[in-house]
């Protein structure tokens, strides 16, 4: 189950993280000033008379029910505030009704006696910040501060009923604005720092969708560069072949001759153009990890020169950068990343640590990985993926500089 709960938190975002966070936080609050502010005082107070007891018997049983209820609703509210879905007009029509009948039993206990004049006055406290923590966050900050002083008055002149000391009555009204302006800027903040958090993932996730875009253009203007003119060559080659053809010409061979040329032309074109797409400068890579680490605030230490490498080399050792990168912000909760390339002994090593580690892609089952090692035994590489201690992940890429590579480049 502790497993369950780990990969569960490792498979949420950072922005899904705090959400969480930020409810169960709002779950605790509830039932902490509930238990605090009722329960505790309630039970070591309470006067032993049979109505003080079931008066008291019955807030508890109010109190519970409230914070239930207003644990119920946390997520529907802070969905209505972030916008994600409309919250029906009569959802906190039953956290009303329950406010009203635990303030009720409140002045009852306070007319009969039952309970310390400070401890009923945090039981207002109690009663009114499960209800101020979703009221809060669905009605405007003036609608919700002229309600507050509204009650407050109400709440002052009836408990003056049961004990007129001026005191006591300053200080229900103190305790009731306590409590309201408490819930409410419990909610708010949070809930606001959660709307600035869900906006930010909203952006980075449109600059992504945009720069693939803008990519996709290039690419599909340098191929229209490159075939839009050989294109038009071989249409009018073509063309001119076949007049030459219907004429008994002998130069519609000569004419084939050249669009069969130009169209291989482009061919070789068109796949250098792909491959320029395909491959990954190394030392381009390393500086790009570098600065997208520090800027998601993950501390990224590079060493390492790329230089003198064959160039399929650092294109498989720059997709290693490349992924790697990827994985430690997309799946991972890393605080600190190191990326080391040496070479030694004809070989050349490219290791990369974070502490992070818990994603399912990192476990090794992911197609990432699996992408990787294949591009590396094009080059006669390997890597190795795994835990190098208590959570921290190590990728190891190994490329020997007497391989596949290291020939190819000598042959052309």
């Amino acid at each position: 189950m502790r497993g369950w709960q780990r990969r569960h938190w490792r498979e949420r975002s950072k922005a899904e993280r705090v959400e969480l966070q930020t409810v169960i936080t709002w779950y605790a609050t509830t039932w902490f000033f509930s238990a605090s502010w009722l329960a505790l005082p309630l039970v070591g107070g309470l006067d032993r008379r049979p109505v003080p007891l079931v008066v008291g018997g019955l807030l508890l049983l109010v109190g519970a029910l409230q914070c239930a209820e207003a644990n119920r609703l946390t997520r529907s509210v802070l969905d209505h505030y972030l916008g994600r879905t409309e919250l029906p007009a009569r959802a906190l029509r039953p956290a009303a009704a329950l406010l009203a009948l635990e303030l009720a039993l409140i002045l009852a206990l306070a007319g009969h006696g039952g309970a310390d004049p400070v401890a009923i006055r945090l039981f207002i406290g109690a009663a009114l910040l499960p209800f101020g923590l979703l009221y809060g966050l669905v009605t405007p900050v003036r609608v919700f501060l002229r309600g507050s002083a509204v009650l407050a008055v109400v709440l002052m002149a009836a408990f003056a009923w049961t004990d007129p000391d001026p005191a006591g009555i300053v200080m229900v009204g103190a305790l009731t604005g306590f409590g309201t302006l408490f819930s409410l800027l419990a909610c708010r903040c949070g809930a606001w720092t959660l709307s600035v958090l869900w906006e930010a993932e909203r952006a980075r996730e449109t600059e992504a969708r945009l720069a693939v875009a803008e990519e996709r253009l290039r690419f599909g203007r340098d191929l229209h560069d490159v075939m839009g003119r050989n294109l038009a060559v071989i249409a009018l080659k073509s063309e001119l072949a076949v007049q030459l053809a219907r004429r008994g010409r002998p130069d519609a061979v000569e004419q084939m001759i050249e669009v069969q040329r130009i169209a291989q032309e482009s061919q070789r074109e068109v796949r250098a153009v792909v491959r320029g797409y395909r491959e990954a400068d190394l030392g381009v890579e390393l500086a790009g990890a570098q600065g997208v680490l520090k800027a998601a605030g993950i501390s990224c230490e590079v060493s390492g020169e790329a230089d003198g490498l064959p160039a399929e080399v650092q294109s498989a050792l720059g997709w290693v950068v490349r992924e790697t990168t990827t994985n430690v912000l997309r799946h991972g909760d890393a605080g600190r990343c190191s990326v080391a390339l040496r070479k030694a002994e004809g070989r050349v090593l490219l290791t990369v640590e974070n502490d992070g580690a818990g994603s399912t892609d990192e476990a090794g089952g992911g197609s990432g990985l699996a992408g990787l090692r294949e591009r590396l035994r094009g080059v006669d590489g390997t890597l190795e993926a795994g835990l190098a201690e208590a959570g921290v992940f190590r990728v190891v890429a190994e490329v020997p500089l007497n391989g596949k590579a290291a020939v190819r480049e000598v042959t052309s």
